[in-house]
């Protein structure tokens, strides 16, 4: 409806029939908004540094730096904090566990190893006799 009457929006500014932005101007994005942008799409920066002294390099420096939310991070397969053991309480009693695990394991193998070592020190003919058992 066109009535040739000026309209206030929200934001104070008056708006009339002949002082009205043009539909594809960009408008000014403010911080949150900028930041939003960015978590919600990720950027990525990416560059390398050489320090060469003539021809002969003697430092490269990789940098690959990525910025997202942790939705974003998650959704194209990045969580490595879940499994950091200084970054997630859960990864934390995993590796403590693992390691109980561990020591259990080497204790069975070292048990396992002398009850060997036992069973052939009391017999060592009877491997003798095996052998000739599976030859013949």
């Amino acid at each position: 409806m066109d009535d040739g009457v000026s309209r206030r929006p929200a934001g104070g500014q008056q708006i009339g029939l002949n002082n009205r932005r043009p539909a594809t101007q960009a408008q000014p994005a403010n911080l949150a908004d900028l930041l939003e942008r960015v978590l919600d799409k990720g950027i990525v920066v990416a560059g390398d540094i050489t320090l060469a002294l003539g021809s002969v390099d003697i430092l490269t420096l990789k940098i690959r730096l990525l910025i997202a939310s942790v939705d974003k991070a998650q959704e194209i397969g990045i969580n490595w904090w879940q499994s950091d053991p200084s970054l997630s309480s859960r990864a934390r009693v995993l590796t403590e566990e693992r390691d109980r695990l561990l020591e259990r394991v080497n204790r069975l193998e070292e048990r396992l190893g002398m009850q060997a070592d036992e069973l052939k020190a009391k017999d060592p003919g009877e491997d003798n006799e095996r052998k000739a058992d599976g030859a013949s």
